[in-house]
């Protein structure tokens, strides 16, 4: 039987068999929940996603090139190593319990960084963006190879690359990278937008550049797809060979006005009990605009075919809405929230209630953590959460 999976990009499983729908209430009673998970002290690269698994008393956490499995306690209990890209954010999938992840292979400053920290190991010469799926009942034993012991079948994402590689013209000028694109970052599955129920589709955000010079990288990008079919997809990657095998396209192609950021959404948690998607951001630097580092956006109201703003030659495209909540900024129109944490992780888990990280490093550089701390939704209209005491 599917447990019940909470994941850092979504509200998953309560065994609602058959429908996979997510549940809004929470399963167990708050007073029994820990108030902190610790991972433990890790490697060199910081956590980019987590997942609680409430059913089964386990936590997965996502380091960059890792990913692990606690305890609620934060004992290691598996992990996946030999992942020479970028693992993002996570979110189970409700209807086959599998854990759905960015990764991203690419030559950039982050891929670069990355490979410099794993002793100058080398990927192929390609870039490719991808969406890991991990079978999380054959992840038992700590030191499992992503590439050689099965557990990681991926999916290649053709629009993201595409974007990646387009040279497009703006104010004048010609740029790199359409909308700004550097990859993939934040996943969560939800109902269709417009929707508070039905089947769930999987949420792909796009990682965005912070060039303060464009005005073609004030949305967020997110992509959707239907991934009932994808096995005809999945493929073993070879980070020396990278394959192709993905979707032609997705289904909707959906832009949300905040204002730049810096890399996009990294963490994206759809939340039942709101019907309302979280984007952690890492704040943007354009001046006309607040800069939230936290934004809500509204799945129960359908998207908006209108022209983009910032965009020349213009572009039209599908526009989701911001919730009607949160700090205002009248002068962009933007809503969002100042909200210290979220970008490494984000964790709906029913009734309001979040788990969400608070990641740190030790003085020498040389070892990152993650510290997820219990939340639930504040009655201040002003802020997102407050932390459970």
């Amino acid at each position: 039987m599917i447990g019940k999976i909470f994941s850092s990009m979504s509200l998953t499983l309560s065994l609602l068999l058959g429908g996979g729908h997510a549940a809004a209430q929470l399963p167990v009673d708050p007073a029994t929940l820990p108030r902190q998970i610790y991972s433990g002290e890790q490697g060199a690269f910081h956590v980019q996603g987590i997942a609680v698994d409430l059913e089964r008393g386990h936590v997965w956490f996502s380091f960059t090139t890792s990913l692990l499995k606690t305890d609620m306690a934060g004992n290691l209990l598996a992990s996946v190593e030999g992942m020479t890209g970028h693992l993002g954010c996570m979110s189970v999938n409700p209807e086959d319990g599998r854990l759905y992840a960015s990764i991203e292979y690419k030559h950039d400053a982050i891929g670069k960084g990355i490979l410099d920290k794993l002793d100058g190991r080398q990927n192929d010469d390609a870039t490719g963006f991808y969406i890991a799926v991990f079978d999380l009942d054959k992840i038992d034993r700590i030191g499992m190879d992503a590439e050689r012991d099965g557990v990681m079948q991926t999916v290649y994402i053709k629009e993201a690359v595409d974007d990646y590689h387009a040279r497009v013209v703006n104010g004048g000028r010609e740029w790199e990278h359409r909308h700004g694109c550097s990859g993939i970052d934040g996943v969560t599955f939800a109902p269709a937008i417009g929707r508070s129920d039905g089947r769930y589709y999987l949420y792909v955000a796009y990682g965005i550049y912070g060039d303060k010079e464009r005005t073609d990288n004030d949305y967020q990008v997110i992509l959707a797809y239907d991934v009932r079919n994808w096995s005809r997809y999945e493929q073993l990657l070879s980070s020396q060979n990278l394959h192709k095998s993905g979707p032609r396209r997705p289904l909707h192609k959906y832009f949300v006005y905040t204002g730049n950021t810096s890399w996009g959404i990294q963490n994206l948690a759809y939340d039942a009990s709101t019907g309302n998607m979280y984007a952690a951001v890492y704040r943007g630097k354009k001046p006309s605009y607040p800069n939230y580092s936290l934004f809500a956006i509204d799945t129960s109201v359908k998207p908006r075919r209108e022209t983009l703003k910032g965009y020349d030659p213009a572009m039209r495209g599908e526009v989701l809405s911001l919730v009607e909540a949160g700090l205002h900024h009248e002068a962009s129109g933007t809503r969002g929230y100042d909200f210290k944490w979220g970008a490494t992780g984000l964790c709906p888990i029913g009734d309001g209630y979040f788990y969400i990280s608070h990641n740190a490093v030790t003085p020498d550089k040389k070892h990152q953590s993650s510290r997820l701390r219990l939340y639930r939704l504040s009655t201040d209209p002003d802020k997102a959460f407050d932390e459970v005491e």
